[in-house]
């Protein structure tokens, strides 16, 4: 093999051996007063299709993910109207840093 082979081989099993160890766990909130996620209080958010989302957050961070049925199908609720959101969805944020909206 050549040098340059080589150096490119060697680049690529470095770069794929950073995907292989670094699991980072998304259940978890890792800002100032770290907590798991299920410790957050969610609200619900409507998009403008009508369908509900779960929505939190936490003053820096903003959690957001589509509420679905058990067969993964979006729930669309209409709890309220489009592009609203319901709930104590800020009831997480921290003292220390307020959200200013």
């Amino acid at each position: 093999m050549t040098i340059a082979k080589l150096t490119a081989l060697a680049l690529v099993a470095t770069a794929l051996s950073g995907c292989l160890g670094n699991k980072i766990d998304k259940t978890v909130d890792r800002g100032l007063d770290s907590k798991h996620l299920s410790q957050l209080k969610a609200g619900i958010w409507i998009d403008p299709n009508g369908c509900d989302h779960w929505i939190i957050d936490d003053g820096v961070e903003g959690y957001l993910s589509a509420r679905l049925d058990k067969y993964g199908k979006p729930v669309c609720s209409g709890i309220a109207p489009p592009n609203t959101a319901v709930g104590n969805f800020k009831g997480g944020a921290t003292a220390i840093i307020g959200d200013p909206i």
